[in-house]
């Protein structure tokens, strides 16, 4: 085993061996507002997100991709139906156990990178692992930042990097937890296309090299041809997949969809 698979054996343990499922919506409804002014985010939505798998979620604006993945990480509690991460259904957690299931066991990557602007890159990095009272494991928080091409940025504060950069300390905060799954909301939304590509490789890396399950929302044909399969949204219901994507079927796709 590499040092970059260190950690992540997960098919080692029986109890992971049995669950190739890292995430699971089931007849998921999110409903905002009430009487005329009623919307139906999400209309019976059931979707699952294989582990060490790359999935994107695309949709027409409004069609409830965002609002799936907030519900997915837990983020935002649906109206009806059930989400699992792993073997734990996010139904009946009270606040004190859903925020340890987000710290431990998820990973995020927002659109507006999140970082502290007083920390470092490296105490942004392992921020979620202090709040936890865990130590980073050195190795491993030394791949990931090797791989992200951080090791002459750790010093810098956010101000003092760019947006790509930003947004790869980001990734690296999401990672060194080796969390079971990470969500990436637009996770290139704000980069320029060499910064989008250099994160969309690391995310790409991050399931290939470190068997990781990630799950983005975006609207970009691009981004989305590096998914090993993309869901597609409409009217609060999936209304299609699509598995080996490339940019122009991904594009096609989501012609016919706003088309429709």
């Amino acid at each position: 085993m590499t040092s970059l698979d260190k950690g992540l054996d997960t098919e080692s343990s029986p109890a992971h061996a049995a669950a190739e499922i890292a995430a699971a919506a089931e007849n998921l409804v999110k409903v905002y507002g009430s009487g005329d002014t009623q919307v139906k985010a999400l209309d019976g939505v059931s979707a699952d997100f294989a582990k060490g798998e790359f999935t994107a979620i695309m949709g027409p604006s409004g069609s409830g991709k965002s609002t799936l993945m907030h519900c997915l990480a837990g983020l935002d509690v649906a109206s009806s139906g059930e989400v699992r991460i792993g073997d734990t259904a996010l139904t009946g957690l009270n606040d004190k156990q859903m925020t340890a299931l987000r710290r431990d066991r998820i990973g995020f990557v927002f659109q507006a990178f999140n970082l502290v602007p007083t920390l470092t890159a490296l105490e942004n990095i392992t921020l979620p692992l202090d709040i936890a009272g865990r130590k980073a494991d050195q190795e491993w928080l030394d791949t990931v930042v090797k791989r992200l091409g951080l090791a002459d940025r750790l010093s810098h504060r956010p101000t003092e990097l760019s947006g790509g950069q930003q947004q790869r300390v980001a990734c690296a905060r999401a990672l060194v937890g080796k969390p079971e799954i990470i969500f990436g909301d637009e996770p290139t939304g704000n980069l320029d296309s060499h910064s989008s590509g250099e994160v969309l490789s690391i995310l790409r890396a991050s399931v290939d090299e470190f068997g990781q399950t990630v799950v983005i929302v975006t609207h970009d044909p691009r981004a989305a041809s590096y998914a090993d399969r993309v869901v597609f949204l409409a009217d609060g219901r999936i209304v299609d997949e699509l598995r080996d994507p490339t940019q122009d079927s991904v594009l096609d796709r989501m012609k016919a969809l706003e088309g429709r």
